[in-house]
């Protein structure tokens, strides 16, 4: 199978190390700044390319990873379906595109897949079922925050979209969390907000955001977001009268309390985690393999059901407008 990434920024990079794990797999490179591929191609040793329409000239391509910023996915979307290539995109924070793209690729009958990095983590999919599997009605709070200047501290947070207030940090840390948190609890019923600008960052929008969430079942949570903790925080209490587990973004962090005992137990991963230098230490490797591990086998059987999709990013998508209005 051969795949082109597009996009040879940090994600971009990500993703050909990740699909390089593949020995049927061969991988190009698509970026328009040279530099870019000038670094990918003697790092990564992989052929790059000035745009899509000249890999795909060149060779038979298959598929194509979007890793470019999120502006721009409906457009390349549409071009890579154009091409009759299946895609596989990061995560979009815009609804740009979405129900033009969607019928286009049912169309082609093309896989279209999402990118919801945290429905792979296996710390989450272990909350999801314990909190399917729970008998009584459920609270949760939980905050993820991280100074912006420390996301990517080899460039200025002006010169990648979380500077732009369309695709802020705050917005993209919701669009990741959302997900899994609806996965877990139910379609969201209601929320209230309470947000500012704390503090002297550049940017013109809101940093911090206290958002009370209501679930059609019956669950109830708060969700703390911000970009102005300086010490990355990623922590999660959920509690009722039959279940508490708390878990603190990282592998080994996620505790069950036992009623009986009237102690914290933890709750082992059955695999081990990897860590990249650079990120924050709640960012691990292995979902963002799992997913695109996911794509490749939905291209080869399409009657699997991806763990999120475009129809309910949009729903997603929507409260989020909701929120930051």
């Amino acid at each position: 199978m051969k795949i082109i990434v597009i996009g040879l920024g940090s994600m971009g990079k990500r993703r050909i190390r990740l699909l390089s794990e593949h020995q049927n797999v061969e991988i190009y490179g698509i970026d328009s700044l040279e530099s870019r591929c000038a670094e990918v191609k003697e790092k990564l040793g992989v052929e790059c390319f000035g745009s899509i329409a000249e890999a795909v000239k060149l060779h038979s391509i298959d598929a194509a990873v979007i890793s470019t910023s999120p502006l721009s996915h409906a457009a390349i979307i549409k071009e890579c379906l154009t091409f009759n290539l299946h895609v596989f995109t990061e995560i979009n924070l815009v609804q740009d595109g979405y129900n033009e793209n969607t019928a286009f690729a049912k169309e082609k009958n093309l896989v279209l897949f999402l990118s919801s990095t945290f429905l792979y983590r296996k710390e989450t999919q272990i909350i999801i079922e314990k909190v399917h599997k729970a008998k009584c009605l459920l609270n949760y709070i939980y905050h993820v925050g991280q100074y912006l200047p420390d996301w990517h501290p080899w460039e200025s947070y002006n010169n990648y979209f979380i500077g732009n207030p369309k695709t802020n940090g705050c917005r993209e840390i919701m669009a990741i969390d959302f997900p899994w948190l609806v996965t877990a609890f139910g379609p969201i019923k209601n929320v209230y907000v309470v947000k500012s600008k704390n503090t002297e960052l550049n940017i013109t929008y809101n940093d911090n955001y206290l958002i009370t969430i209501e679930h059609e079942n019956g669950a109830k949570g708060v969700f703390a977001v911000d970009v102005m903790a300086r010490k990355p925080f990623r922590h999660i209490d959920i509690y009722g009268e039959q279940l508490q587990l708390f878990w603190d973004g990282t592998p080994n962090s996620l505790y069950e309390y036992n009623i009986d005992k009237k102690e914290n137990e933890n709750i082992p991963l059955s695999e081990a985690s990897e860590h990249i230098d650079g990120y924050a230490e709640f960012i691990t490797e292995n979902p963002y393999r799992e997913e695109l591990n996911a794509f490749l086998k939905q291209i080869m059987d399409q009657t699997l059901i991806p763990a999120w999709d475009f129809e309910r990013d949009k729903v997603v998508l929507d409260i989020i407008d909701k929120i930051e209005a």
